[in-house]
């Protein structure tokens, strides 16, 4: 700690900055001050379990964070530039290697402010926790630190600190105040991520020791390393990032965090872990490893299809309702795979759009069902019935979401999913055929998807009414400004997608540009497939 403060301190004064950068360090700003905040939880005043200070801290603390967000990307900020702009450097251990290096381009500003109002709104739906308060306050505010790091970082050492530090409050979130089966989900939760890490720390220094030593990432980036070199590399990083995203076989985890997490982390698992997953994929195994990634594309539309599928398949045997959500979002996160397989600008363009959606539809769906869950005290779905009359506002909220999700024309699932198939579709490096199977096969998804999800909403909310459940009260106004907070963006980007798309559009370009370079770089050409 004696080492690090010196080192703060610099980062705060004389940072290294680009150019056209403010000399303010805004993104160290974002990333510290939730956890500095989480440091003064122990010393407030007060019952241990009295929740309404800290509850007031850490929501006043995550405003003020959003709004640094809302300030610095609005006005420091350009989308027409694909360069790492706002950059921070400053070596924090030199022996190591190590530097607090932080940077924001279009694959990281819109997940850093996506990570930043569903947090906040996570910590404003943990209104009945009542129980070790300020240690919940304090681990959520630990984790909106470590989520911003993730997205920030430009250190790989850095990185690999901050996607590890994310895992305990998670952890601990889902142990301590998860449901009867809470340490098993728990313990699941860690023992997949954390080997998952072992593969990422593995190929993260293999890179690094593959010519002059760096961490840096875009020093990385430019080696461009390639051969059975780049694809071990790459199948490291795609399996220890894939946990997190999750690519089929290695979900199993995610329905029972989901089943046995309260409902403001489960918002946090949908809305942002999930999300790490990809961006990382999109920053290590794309950005950094062309050659590998053009040459194992048509496997990643192979597992976004399973992942799709499969995903919609298994929710309809879910009988608990946070548990089929989270095979949805299995499902959903599978149009990012195969959005990054396209390997064209639309495709990654979609992939990127699909992780903003869903974010904020997964986020809408799980806290509305932590809602009636609070009125009912059940998940069962076949426990379940006639809810409509009774939470009229919650089936109205909970049906929106659903349409959402179920890529409804004019809400944002519609236009990131379209415009994936469309990715795929006007990619000529894979044959005719080729594509015509993989829309198609990616279409029955979108087929089983509001099958299931409407089927839910009749089970849960129509039907015969549960004498148990007859007299329950609907959404207050706290509920409503949430889901209202994460349902509007749905639509505004259902209706003007260039709200979005302008935040990352140049940095999915610059992409697609890299791999079809890289393409006239292999003798004869990328041969299509099939």
């Amino acid at each position: 700690m004696d080492a690090f403060l010196p080192s703060l301190a610099a980062s705060l004064n004389g940072l290294e900055t680009v150019p056209s950068s403010p000399s303010f360090p805004w993104l160290s700003l974002i990333v510290l001050l939730p956890a500095v905040v989480a440091l003064v939880m122990p010393l407030l005043p007060g019952e241990s379990d009295d929740p309404r200070l800290p509850r007031a801290v850490a929501l006043g603390a995550l405003a003020v964070d959003l709004g640094l967000m809302l300030v610095c990307f609005s006005r420091h900020f350009n989308g027409n530039l694909s360069d790492l702009q706002l950059v921070e450097r400053v070596n924090w251990v030199p022996a190591l290697g190590l530097e607090w290096s932080l940077g924001a381009d279009g694959l990281s500003a819109p997940l850093v402010v996506l990570s930043g109002l569903v947090t906040l709104l996570s910590v404003a739906a943990s209104w009945n926790v009542n129980r070790k308060t300020r240690l919940y306050f304090a681990l959520m505010l630990v984790q909106a630190s470590a989520q911003g790091l993730v997205f920030l970082s430009q250190d790989f050492l850095l990185f690999f600190l901050a996607w590890e530090l994310e895992l305990v409050p998670v952890y601990l979130l889902i142990a301590i105040w998860g449901g009867k089966q809470r340490q098993y989900a728990a313990t699941k939760f860690i023992l997949y991520t954390a080997t998952a890490s072992l593969l990422i720390l593995v190929s993260g220094l293999a890179l690094a020791l593959n010519g002059p030593f760096t961490f840096n990432l875009s020093e990385l980036a430019a080696r461009s390393a390639g051969g059975t070199f780049g694809l071990l590399c790459y199948l490291g990083f795609l399996v220890g990032f894939g946990v997190k995203l999750p690519i089929f076989p290695l979900h199993t985890w995610l329905p029972d965090a989901h089943g046995e997490a309260n409902a403001p982390v489960s918002m946090l698992l949908a809305g942002v872990l999930l999300k790490m997953g990809g961006y990382a994929l999109l920053r290590f195994n794309v950005q950094m490893l062309p050659e590998a990634h053009l040459t194992l594309a048509p496997a990643l539309v192979v597992l976004g299809i399973v992942n799709i599928v499969y995903g919609a398949l298994n929710a309809f045997a879910q009988d608990n309702v946070k548990r089929r959500i989270a095979c949805s979002s299995v499902s959903h996160m599978g149009f990012v795979l195969l959005g990054m397989g396209a390997i064209d600008a639309l495709g990654m363009s979609g992939a990127m759009l699909q992780m903003i959606s869903h974010g904020l539809i997964a986020a809408a769906m799980f806290f509305v069902t932590g809602v009636f869950y609070e009125r009912t005290e059940t998940l069962s779905i076949p426990n379940m019935g006639g809810l409509a009359k009774a939470l009229p506002i919650t089936f109205a909220f909970f049906l929106a979401s659903c349409l959402a999700s179920l890529a409804l024309p004019g809400m944002s699932g519609f236009v990131s999913e379209i415009t994936v198939f469309l990715g795929v579709t006007a990619n000529d490096g894979f044959t005719t055929s080729f594509r015509v199977v993989a829309v198609v096969l990616a279409a029955i998804g979108l087929v089983l998807t509001p099958m299931y999800l409407l089927s839910l909403c009749r089970r849960v909310f129509f039907g015969p009414r549960i004498p148990a459940l007859a007299v329950v009260g609907d959404m207050r106004p706290r509920e409503l400004v949430i889901g209202l907070t994460l349902l509007v963006p749905t639509l505004v980007i259902g209706f003007w997608p260039r709200v979005a798309i302008d935040f990352y559009e140049a940095s999915t370009n610059a992409l697609s540009t890299q791999l079809a370079q890289q393409i006239t770089l292999v003798a004869g050409g990328f041969t299509p497939l099939g």
